[in-house]
C-alpha cells in the first residue's frame, strides 16, 4: 500500500488535471522564448592582480598596526560606490553597467601561496565587448584602488593622532589633579603618618599613661589625708571651710564675745529679776540685735558678697574653731582643692590618651590612602607617558605612510570563453522538465491551500489530534447492480461486519450502552443518513429492538431505504403526526426488529418542531419501548436542530467522510462540543473508507448482480462489468 502523502497527492492530481499540462506549456513557451533570442557578441576579460605592500624601511610601530591588512578588504571596500561613478564618468559608461562587469576575487596568490608562504592577492577582472575601454578600465581600477588605500591608512593614521590630542590634555589635567590631591594628603596627614613610623605617637600613648598612674598615686595620697582630717574634726570639706571662713572673722569673733557677756548678765540678773523687769528687757534686745548683727555679717562672710558660694550653717557653733583646729580645717579646704585638681587632670590624661590611640588605630587607613593616591599618580603618569610616546610614534609614522596594495600584475586582456551555440531541443526538454517540476508543486499546493481531507488517513489523524475516539471506519459500499440502495438490507452483505464492529465499539464507549444516540455531520454528503440506517440495521439483526428517528425536518424522508413511504398527511400536520405515537412508528418489513419514524420534512418551522412537547413524548416514551434510538439529524453547518435535540440524547456521533469533510469546520465543530458541558459526543467514524473486499468475494458479488440483472431482462442493456454504485 502506498503511503498516505503519495495517495493524497495523486488525489489532488486527480482534481487538478489541468495544472500540470499548463505548467509544461508555460515552460515550454518559456524555453522558446530563450532559445530564439540571438547570441551575444563577443566580449573581452581585462584582468590585473594586487598584492599586500609594506614600506621598505619602517622606524614607526604604530604605523605597522593602523596599515590596513589586505585580509581586511571587501569588494564594497575595494569599489565603493563614488569610485565607480569616477570612473564611469570618464569611460563614458553606466555606474550600474560599470558595477555590473567588474568582479573582484581576493584570496592568496602565486606558487607560494599553496605552500602558506605567499602574499595575500587581490584579483580585479572587468568584462566589455571594447577592447581598448577593457584596458583603460582595468588600468583606472587598480590605480584608484592603489591611492585610495593609501589616503585609507593617511586618514586611520591621522585619526590616531587627532584621538591622541584630543585625549592628552585631559589626561593630564587628571594627573595633575591626582598629585594635587597626594601633596595636600601629605601637607595634612603627612605628620601623623611620621610620627606613627617613627613611633611618636606610641611614646605619647607611653607617657600618658605613666602621667596617669602618677596622678592617681597623688589622688590616692590626698584622699588619704582628707579622710584622715575630716575624722579628726569631723567635718567634710565644705563645713571646714565654713567654720574656718566663720572663725577667721574678727567681727564675728567680738559679736560672739558681746552676746556671750550678754548672755552672762542675764544669767546673774534672772537669778533676782524676773523676765519682764527692764533691764532684763533691755537684755534681750541686745541680744537679739547681736544675733541679728552675727547673722547678717556671716551672710556676708560666708555669702563672698557675691563672689562665693553662699553656705548655711550654725554660726555660734560653725565660727568657734580655735587656732589650730582651724589650721586643721584649712588644709582639709586645700586638699579638697588639690583632689579636684588631680581628678580633672587625669580626666585630661585619659582623654589625651584615647585621642592618641584613635589617631594611631587611623594610621593604616591614612596609609592605604596614601598608597592609593600614588598608584593613581603612578597610572596617570604611565598613560600620559604612553600617550606622549604614541603621539611622537604616529607623527614619525605620517613620513612612512604607504598603501597596502602594490600592483603584482600588469593589466592583461584576452578573449572571453567563447559559448557553445544553444540547443533548441535540450533548451526546450529543460523549460519541459521545469514546467513540469513547478505545475506538480503547484497542485501540491492548491491542495493544501483547499483544506479538504482525501484521504482517510488524513481524517483520522486529524480526529485523534482532537482527543476524540474513533469508533468505526466504514468501506465506500460497491454495488453492481444501477440504482440499488448503498444501505445493507440484504442479511448477506459483506461489509455487514465493519457496521457490526462499529455497533460494539459504541456501546463499550464512555457512556455505558447508550439507548438514545443521535448521528451528525459538519455539512451533507458524509453519509450521515445511511451511516444511521446501517447502525440501525447492524442493532437490530443483533436482536436489538431498533427505532430510527428522522430528525431532519429539513429534508424529505429515506425511508423508501428500507421500503417505507412516509404517510402523505404527516408533512400538513407534523405536530399531529409526531403525537401519536402509535402511528408514526413504522415497522420496517425487510428488517426485523427495525422501526422507523419517517421525517415529516421538509418543514419551515423545524426548529419550533424540534422543540416541541410532542418530539420530547416521543423520544422518552421510545427510550422506555426500545433498546436503542437512532436519531438522523440536520448538519451542523445547515442549522442548529442536532444541538436542540442532543438533551434528549445520551450523547452524539460525529460522521465524518475524505473527499467532503473540511478541515476547518471539522476542528470547528468537535472544538464547540467539546468545550460544552452540556454537550456529549461519543465519538467518530469515518465514512467512505477505501477498503478492497477479497476478490472471491468481489466475484461472488458480481455473479449474483449479473444473474438478478438476467432475471429481470435487463442483462442486454448491461454488456461487461457494470459501474458500481458507490456511498
Amino acid at each position: 500500500m502506498s503511503p498516505p502523502i503519495i495517495k493524497r497527492y495523486f488525489l489532488a492530481v486527480n482534481r487538478y488535471k489541468w495544472v500540470i499540462p499548463a505548467g509544461v506549456a508555460v515552460g515550454l513557451g518559456a524555453a522558446g522564448v530563450i532559445a530564439i533570442q540571438p547570441e551575444a557578441p563577443p566580449s573581452y576579460l581585462a584582468e590585473a592582480s594586487l598584492v599586500s605592500n609594506a614600506p621598505p624601511i619602517a622606524f614607526s610601530t604604530i604605523g605597522t598596526e593602523v596599515r590596513q591588512p589586505v585580509e581586511t578588504f571587501t569588494a564594497e571596500t575595494l569599489l565603493p560606490r563614488e569610485l565607480i561613478e569616477a570612473i564611469a564618468k570618464e569611460v563614458g559608461l553606466q555606474p550600474k553597467e560599470l558595477n555590473s562587469n567588474i568582479a573582484v576575487k581576493i584570496g592568496a596568490g602565486g606558487d607560494k601561496a599553496k605552500d602558506g608562504g605567499g602574499k595575500a592577492q587581490i584579483d580585479v577582472t572587468y568584462k566589455d565587448r571594447d577592447q581598448q575601454r577593457a584596458v583603460s578600465v582595468i588600468g583606472q581600477v587598480t590605480q584608484r584602488i592603489v591611492e585610495q588605500s593609501r589616503s585609507n591608512n593617511s586618514a586611520r593614521l591621522r585619526s590616531v593622532i587627532d584621538s591622541i590630542q584630543q585625549r592628552l590634555p585631559t589626561v593630564k589635567s587628571e594627573l595633575t589633579t591626582t598629585e594635587n590631591a597626594l601633596e595636600n594628603f601629605d601637607r595634612s596627614q603627612g605628620p601623623q603618618i611620621l610620627a606613627a613610623q617613627d613611633g611618636s605617637i606610641i611614646k605619647s600613648i607611653t607617657g600618658s599613661q605613666q602621667q596617669a598612674r602618677d596622678l592617681q598615686l597623688q589622688l590616692d595620697g590626698v584622699n588619704t589625708q582628707i579622710r584622715s582630717l575630716q575624722t579628726k574634726l569631723g567635718l567634710d570639706p565644705n563645713q571646714a571651710y565654713v567654720s574656718s571662713a566663720l572663725s577667721a572673722d574678727p567681727i564675728i569673733a567680738a559679736l560672739r564675745a558681746q552676746i556671750q557677756q550678754v548672755e552672762s548678765q542675764m544669767a546673774v540678773l534672772g537669778k533676782d529679776l524676773r523676765s519682764e523687769h527692764p533691764q532684763m528687757v533691755t537684755l534681750r534686745k541686745q541680744q537679739e540685735a547681736f544675733n541679728e548683727e552675727l547673722r547678717r555679717r556671716a551672710a556676708e562672710v560666708i555669702g563672698g558678697n557675691g563672689s562665693a558660694a553662699p553656705l548655711i550653717g550654725n554660726v555660734r557653733q560653725d565660727s568657734s574653731l580655735d587656732p589650730a583646729r582651724q589650721q586643721l580645717a584649712n588644709t582639709l579646704v586645700n586638699l579638697k582643692t588639690q583632689q579636684e585638681t588631680l581628678q580633672q587632670q587625669l580626666i585630661s590624661t585619659a582623654r589625651s590618651q584615647q585621642e592618641l590611640r584613635q589617631e594611631f588605630s587611623s594610621i593604616p587607613n591614612k596609609q592605604m590612602e596614601r598608597v592609593r593616591l600614588e598608584d593613581q599618580v603612578r597610572l596617570k603618569k604611565s598613560l600620559y607617558d604612553q600617550m606622549q610616546q604614541k603621539l611622537v610614534d604616529a607623527r614619525a609614522a605620517e613620513a612612512e605612510t604607504v598603501s597596502s596594495l602594490s600592483l603584482a600584475k600588469n593589466p592583461s586582456v584576452a578573449p572571453a570563453s567563447l559559448k557553445a551555440p544553444k540547443s533548441i531541443p535540450i533548451t526546450l526538454g529543460i523549460g519541459g522538465v521545469v514546467g513540469l517540476v513547478v505545475g506538480a508543486g503547484l497542485v501540491f499546493l492548491l491542495d493544501t491551500l483547499e483544506g479538504t481531507f482525501y484521504t482517510e488517513e488524513d481524517l483520522r489523524e486529524a480526529i485523534r489530534q482532537q482527543d476524540v475516539p474513533i469508533l468505526g471506519v466504514l468501506p465506500r459500499v460497491k454495488s453492481f447492480i444501477p440504482g440499488s440502495s448503498p444501505v445493507l438490507a440484504q442479511p448477506n452483505s459483506p461489509y455487514f461486519e465493519y457496521y457490526e464492529r462499529f455497533r460494539s465499539n459504541l456501546r463499550l464507549s464512555d457512556v455505558k450502552a447508550p439507548r438514545v444516540v443521535m448521528v451528525i455531520s459538519t455539512v451533507d454528503g458524509e453519509g450521515k443518513t445511511v451511516t444511521a440506517y446501517n447502525l440501525a440495521i447492524a442493532s437490530a439483526r443483533a436482536g436489538k429492538r431498533t427505532l430510527l428517528v428522522e430528525a431532519d425536518l429539513r429534508s424529505g424522508s429515506a425511508s423508501h431505504y428500507v421500503h417505507l413511504s412516509p404517510d402523505p398527511d404527516s408533512q400538513v400536520e407534523p405536530l399531529r403526526f409526531l403525537g401519536q405515537i402509535s402511528n408514526c412508528i413504522r415497522l420496517a418489513p425487510d428488517v426485523e426488529n427495525l422501526y422507523v419514524v419517517p421525517s415529516p420534512g421538509p418543514q419551515q418551522q423545524s426548529a419550533s418542531i424540534v422543540e416541541s412537547s410532542e418530539m420530547r413524548r416521543l423520544l422518552e416514551d421510545a427510550r422506555g419501548r426500545f433498546d436503542l434510538v437512532i436519531l438522523d439529524s440536520p448538519a451542523l453547518s445547515k442549522c442548529n436542530d442536532a444541538l436542540l435535540l442532543e438533551p434528549l440524547t445520551d450523547g452524539m456521533i460525529l460522521v465524518t467522510r475524505p473527499g467532503v469533510t473540511q478541515q476547518s469546520l471539522l476542528e470547528t465543530a468537535i472544538d464547540q462540543l467539546n468545550e460544552s458541558d452540556n454537550l456529549r459526543l461519543l465519538g467518530a467514524v469515518t465514512n467512505g473508507a477505501d477498503i478492497q473486499l477479497p476478490r472471491s468475494v468481489e466475484d461472488a458479488m458480481l455473479a449474483e448482480a449479473q444473474e438478478m440483472l438476467s432475471t429481470e431482462g435487463v442483462a442486454s442493456s448491461h454488456q461487461g462489468v457494470p459501474t458500481p454504485h458507490l456511498n
